[in-house]
C-alpha cells in the first residue's frame, strides 16, 4: 500500500498541510453521500437501512482513510467515523443542507445550521465543506452570498473551508440547446473561487473524456480561472477514466482530488464490503495517490 505519511499533524490553526501529502498534493476520500448513497444501494438491489449505510461508511473509513490525506464525512456519521481516521488523515465535515428528492440529483443547497451552531462539536475536524449548485438563474447572487457566509463561518470556527460548485443548466438553456458545461465550470470558478475559500473543488472539464492532451489543456484553462489551490471531484466522470482525469488535472495545475464514488461505488451491495474495498478500491486509491505525489501542483504553489 502507498500509505499516508506517519508524522502527526502540527498543532495550531490549520493550513492545507492538514489535508496534504508530504509533497503538498491532496489525495482525499469523500464519504459524505446521503440520498445519493441510498440510491446506489437501491440500484444494487440492497436495502438502504440506516445500520447498513453506517456499516458501509465505517468500512470505507477503516480501509481507505489510512491511504488518504483527507476524509470527508457527513454530520450524521461524523461521530462514528472521526475516531477511525489516523492522525495523518485530515477530517472534513460537510456543512451543506441538501435539497434533493428521493432518488434524484441535488437541486439546491443551503448551510446546515446544526453544523455551524457555536456549541456544535466538530470533534477533530480541520475543515468544513459546502456544495453549491451553480446556475445562471435568479438565485445566482444569493448563492454567492451563501458561499461568502460559509467561508466566514469556517474561519470563525478556526477551520478550513472547501467550496464545491457543481454547475447545472437552467431549463431555458436546456430548451435552447445552448448549455456548455465546460464554459459554465470556468465561469463558476471565476465567480466563486475569489471568495476566499481555503480550497476550491471543481468538476473535471470534458467529464474527463477525450484526448488526454486536450483534457490537460482544458485543465490549464481551469487553473487560470481558479484563484487559489484546487482539486477535482469525480462526479460525472466515468470510474475507469478518473485516474487519467486526475493526471490531466494535476498536470494542468490542480493539487489533487477529493473523490468518493470513483473509488468505491462498485463495491456497494457486495456481501463483504471490506474485502471488496481491499480488492478494488485500495489499488485505485494507491494509483491516484502515486499520481498526486508525482504530478500534482503543491497547494503552496497556488
Amino acid at each position: 500500500m502507498t500509505a499516508a505519511p506517519t508524522t502527526p499533524r502540527p498543532p495550531g490553526p490549520p493550513t492545507l498541510d492538514a489535508l496534504a501529502r508530504p509533497t503538498g498534493g491532496l489525495a482525499m476520500v469523500a464519504m459524505d453521500q446521503r440520498e445519493s448513497l441510498r440510491t446506489m444501494f437501491a440500484e444494487a438491489g440492497v436495502d438502504a437501512a440506516p445500520d447498513r449505510v453506517a456499516a458501509f461508511k465505517t468500512d470505507v473509513a477503516r480501509v481507505l482513510a489510512p491511504l488518504a490525506s483527507g476524509f470527508l464525512v457527513d454530520r450524521e456519521h461524523h461521530g462514528r467515523l472521526a475516531p477511525l481516521l489516523p492522525p495523518t488523515c485530515g477530517l472534513i465535515v460537510a456543512a451543506d443542507a441538501l435539497r434533493q428528492g428521493r432518488g434524484g440529483p441535488v437541486e439546491d443547497t443551503g448551510l446546515d445550521e446544526a453544523v455551524l451552531a457555536p456549541d456544535h462539536d466538530l470533534a477533530g475536524a480541520v475543515a468544513l465543506k459546502l456544495l453549491v449548485i451553480w446556475r445562471r438563474d435568479a438565485r445566482r447572487e444569493a448563492r454567492v452570498a451563501l458561499a461568502e457566509r460559509f467561508v466566514a463561518e469556517a474561519r470563525a470556527r478556526g477551520v478550513l473551508s472547501v467550496l464545491e460548485p457543481v454547475v447545472r443548466a437552467t431549463p431555458e438553456e436546456t430548451a435552447a440547446g445552448t448549455w456548455d458545461a465546460d464554459a459554465a465550470i470556468l465561469e463558476a470558478a471565476r465567480e466563486l473561487s475569489p471568495l476566499g475559500a481555503s480550497l476550491y473543488k471543481a468538476q473535471v472539464p470534458h467529464a474527463g473524456a477525450g484526448d488526454p492532451g486536450a483534457l490537460e489543456a482544458a485543465c490549464r484553462a481551469l487553473a487560470a480561472a481558479v484563484t487559489g489551490p484546487w482539486v477535482v471531484l469525480s462526479q460525472g466522470v466515468d470510474r475507469e477514466r478518473f485516474l487519467g482525469a486526475v493526471r490531466a488535472a494535476c498536470r494542468g495545475g490542480a493539487s489533487g482530488f477529493l473523490a468518493g464514488r470513483a473509488l468505491w461505488s462498485d463495491v456497494v451491495g457486495r456481501p463483504d464490503v471490506a474485502a471488496g474495498l481491499r480488492e478494488v478500491s485500495v489499488p485505485r486509491l494507491e494509483r491516484l495517490v502515486e499520481t498526486v505525489d508525482t504530478e500534482a501542483t503543491p497547494w503552496t504553489d497556488r
